[in-house]
């Protein structure tokens, strides 16, 4: 758990250094959020069962895509839904699925779903 933490620590660090150096153009990327139900206690069911949460987010550049060009949507999309499997499956790796947890593929597809929505919107506003 030490060691887990040590490195949830060191990464948020070395992605604090690299925003910072970031900062001086605008991000030109679409986050992808990863949680699966479990480490962090964020409620309790009506039979008092903790409810907790763990997620991981990445950012999906698109600085080198245009996006009023449809091939370039097209790979945007395909970046996201990768960057969505990444992310649940690193979340299966640290904190294993039981029988009471949403599978990878659900994971994927959530995640995704919510990020393919900002990368329309965003081809939309290019066009």
């Amino acid at each position: 758990m030490t060691k887990m933490v040590a490195t949830l620590v060191a990464a948020s660090l070395a992605a604090g250094v690299f925003g910072v150096a970031m900062a001086a153009e605008p991000m030109q990327e679409v986050t992808v959020q990863a949680s699966r139900v479990m480490k962090t206690t964020v409620g309790r069911t009506s039979s008092g069962i903790p409810i907790v949460d763990s997620a991981l987010s990445y950012g999906v550049s698109y600085a080198d895509l245009d996006l009023s060009k449809h091939a370039d949507v097209v790979t945007l999309q395909t970046r996201v839904k990768d960057a969505a499997k990444k992310a649940c499956s690193q979340l299966t790796h640290l904190y294993p699925v039981t029988q009471f947890q949403e599978s990878d593929a659900d994971c994927t597809k959530a995640a995704s779903d919510k990020a393919l929505a900002k990368v329309d919107a965003l081809a939309a506003a290019a066009k």
